[in-house]
């Protein structure tokens, strides 16, 4: 009934409100365009070839000393990690579960590495959040600390997560790297990255309709009074109540509305939590990806709320130590109007760059760990001898 009755008030909306919507339409398809697309697609196509030619196994294998005992996951574990810190959301997830597929990590770990591995991209940060929001760079990049060190204390409590169980069955042992032929992983990976990024696409642009629709028929202003009274003894107010709710929902929107008046610190401790909490919007992105995989949803989400109340946590402990000054609203307006005249091909460009930049990376670190692997079995047929 509760469903039923929601898709006959966004049949109503629809009806009610057609510009309004194809605005929003319009809106999200822009974004998707300058943004989504050139911002991911690169990222998801590295992210596919890391593991199926095999580099994300030999990283592993130089690494393992490093993420077994701080997050009781396989060496393997660190491609995802690391891409999902520089491709931003979904690029983590996406490479977590290609690495499970692939059989290079047990449900278990791939499940904890969900937990903490789908971050948002320095680029949203600095630019975005730190430049267009704060016209500040300084805070631009105390939030990216503390979003990646919220990420790693997230990791550091899921290392718990059935660990028992992991105990019991023992660590794995090391099996051969199995690496497809280029041309055949590079064809994969890119009708992968076709296909996931017209995914995001689609939900990004749903969810700006969702959230215009609760604006115009005044369900997001009712919610926000509801929380208001709910939390007034907290100091919440409509204002914040209203900004709260938008960036659950979508990450982007919820973040543009701190732009307005209220406390600096307090706008900037609400823009760490929504980049730890990330969105329904981004949440929405995950969970195609999941399918019929099998994996849980709940250590996923478990962290992502984890993160976003860590994040906060963090920032309002920073903020005490290193106190930062509100910037001039004049030349908050300019950054802004930079960041959102940002071209496609120029978004395209440096995604690109970045990316390619990322698997030259992958490559030396795969090397190296190829090399020293060589060296130990060397040293172990001379000790045999």
């Amino acid at each position: 009934m509760l469903v039923s009755g929601g898709l006959l008030c966004c049949t109503a909306g629809l009806i009610l409100w057609p510009r309004e919507v194809g605005g929003a339409v319009r809106e999200g398809l822009g974004l998707c365009y300058n943004v989504i697309l050139p911002s991911l697609f690169p990222f998801f196509i590295l992210t596919s070839l890391v593991i199926s030619l095999g580099l994300a196994g030999y990283l592993g294998r130089l690494l393992e000393p490093v993420m077994r005992p701080l997050f009781h996951l396989n060496g393997s574990c660190a491609a995802p990690l690391a891409l999902g810190f520089v491709g931003g959301y979904p690029v983590g997830a996406r490479a977590a579960l290609t690495l499970y597929e692939n059989g290079q990590c047990t449900k278990t770990e791939c499940e904890r590495l969900l937990a903490f591995c789908n971050n948002s991209g320095p680029a949203f940060i600095l630019g975005v959040v730190g430049a267009g929001i704060f016209a500040d760079s300084r805070v631009g990049l105390l939030l990216c600390l503390i979003h990646a060190t919220a990420s790693l204390c997230v990791g550091l409590v899921f290392r718990f997560y059935r660990r028992r169980e992991t105990e019991s069955r023992g660590q794995r042992a090391s099996s051969p790297i199995a690496a497809k032929r280029f041309t055949t992983a590079f064809t994969d990976a890119v009708k992968g990255a076709v296909t996931s990024s017209l995914n995001i696409c689609a939900f990004v642009v749903c969810f700006t309709v969702i959230l215009r629709l609760c604006t115009l028929s005044g369900l997001l202003p009712a919610f926000a009074g509801v929380l208001e009274r709910l939390f007034a003894p907290l100091g919440l107010t409509r204002l914040w109540a209203q900004r709260l709710l938008t960036g659950l929902l979508e990450l982007s929107s919820g973040v543009w509305s701190l732009a307005g008046d209220g406390s600096f610190h307090g706008k900037v401790a609400m823009a760490a939590f929504l980049l730890g909490w990330a969105g329904v919007s981004v949440h929405c992105q995950v969970l195609s990806f999941l399918g019929e995989s099998g994996l849980t949803v709940w250590t996923y989400i478990g962290g992502k709320l984890l993160h976003g109340c860590f994040s906060a946590l963090l920032t309002g402990v920073a903020l005490r130590l290193f106190p930062l000054e509100e910037s001039v609203s004049s030349y908050l307006a300019q950054q802004v109007e930079g960041i959102a005249g940002t071209d496609f091909y120029t978004a395209l460009t440096i995604s690109t760059a970045a990316a390619w930049m990322v698997f030259l990376a992958f490559f030396l670190m795969a090397a190296l760990g190829i090399q020293m692997g060589q060296k130990t079995c060397g040293k172990r047929k001379k000790s045999v001898i």
